[in-house]
């Protein structure tokens, strides 16, 4: 049995060697989700793209041979359509469970002027941005509200989010480059709380933001997070945080109140979370101390 981490009511097993990809197969993890059945998929930059799990980690399918640039992020709605976010393509795609393409926003291939140079594809753009753009330039995370709302967090190269109907029409836009309230240094992660407000984990100022789902700035959570990269809610109003830059896996109330935490710099670069209806979690992080190229789905079974 592995040793325990996190404290009190969020302790948990890990299971490392969860995810059983098959024999051969290069799919190094970049996102997680979790539908209403409880198949997790991994949004990996290998060639096969998605991979679908069981809860115990067994494979159940893929989408084949895929060409997205760079995977990014992933989300499963309630409806179990899932969500990408294609970070050098400067797309959003909406999918049916088995891989069917059912929309898409973005123009491929095109990227807005924030001052960042747009020939360079790494991921310190968002030192460069002078100023706030259209959509898109290297974005990052995705959030689906009940109404159908979508919100993304345009971050790597631009210091926006992005509200657009349900339909993938451009609604509004904000924020500015900055450490101010509706500033951000790359807005990564995206949340809809069980509150209605939109989360944005603001991973380069250390912070998540909180919003109504009209772009005004409500709060900060109080506790400090080392780039935060995303934020996944249970059905209790409990929030999971993969902290990027520190390697941390933290626990919090909806408001930010610090309940759980565990981690070292060996898990810098942990970049997804979800969880199942069992209450266990599954973050995205890499094997000890290899970063972004070495990221697998780790399953953390609740205690």
């Amino acid at each position: 049995m592995a040793a325990t981490v996190g404290s009190g009511k969020y302790t948990y097993e890990p299971i490392e060697d969860w995810a059983k990809v098959p024999d051969n197969w290069n799919a190094p993890m970049a996102a997680v989700t979790v539908d209403s059945q409880d198949r997790v998929y991994g949004f990996n930059r290998g060639e096969h793209g998605i991979i679908v799990f069981d809860k115990d980690g067994n494979y159940l399918s893929d989408w084949g041979l895929t060409e997205f640039a760079f995977p990014h992020a992933i989300y499963a709605d309630p409806s179990d359509n899932i969500w990408i976010v294609d970070r050098n393509n400067q797309q959003i795609y909406k999918y049916t469970s088995d891989g069917t393409l059912l929309m898409t926003i973005g123009e491929k291939g095109y990227r807005s002027d924030t001052g960042a140079d747009n020939t360079d594809f790494g991921s310190n753009g968002y030192k460069e941005v002078t100023q706030g753009a259209e959509p898109f330039n290297m974005p990052a995370g995705i959030a689906v509200a009940p109404s159908g709302e979508i919100f993304i967090s345009d971050g790597y190269a631009n210091c926006r989010v992005h509200k657009f109907s349900a339909e993938g029409k451009l609604i509004k836009s904000w924020g500015e480059p900055g450490d101010g309230p509706g500033q951000f240094m790359l807005p990564h992660g995206a949340w809809i709380d069980s509150k209605g407000r939109l989360l944005i984990a603001d991973r380069e100022n250390d912070r998540v933001q909180v919003f109504s789902q009209d772009g005004d700035f409500i709060m900060q959570w109080p506790t400090k997070l080392i780039g935060p990269a995303v934020v996944w809610e249970d059905g209790d109003g409990i929030c999971y945080v993969a902290e990027h830059n520190g390697g941390l896996f933290s626990v919090l109330t909806v408001d930010g109140e610090l309940l759980a935490q565990w981690g070292s710099d060996n898990f810098r670069s942990c970049h997804g979370a979800a969880g199942d209806s069992d209450g266990n979690i599954y973050f995205v992080q890499p094997t000890s101390g290899e970063g972004s190229t070495g990221r697998r789905i780790v399953k953390y079974v609740r205690q």
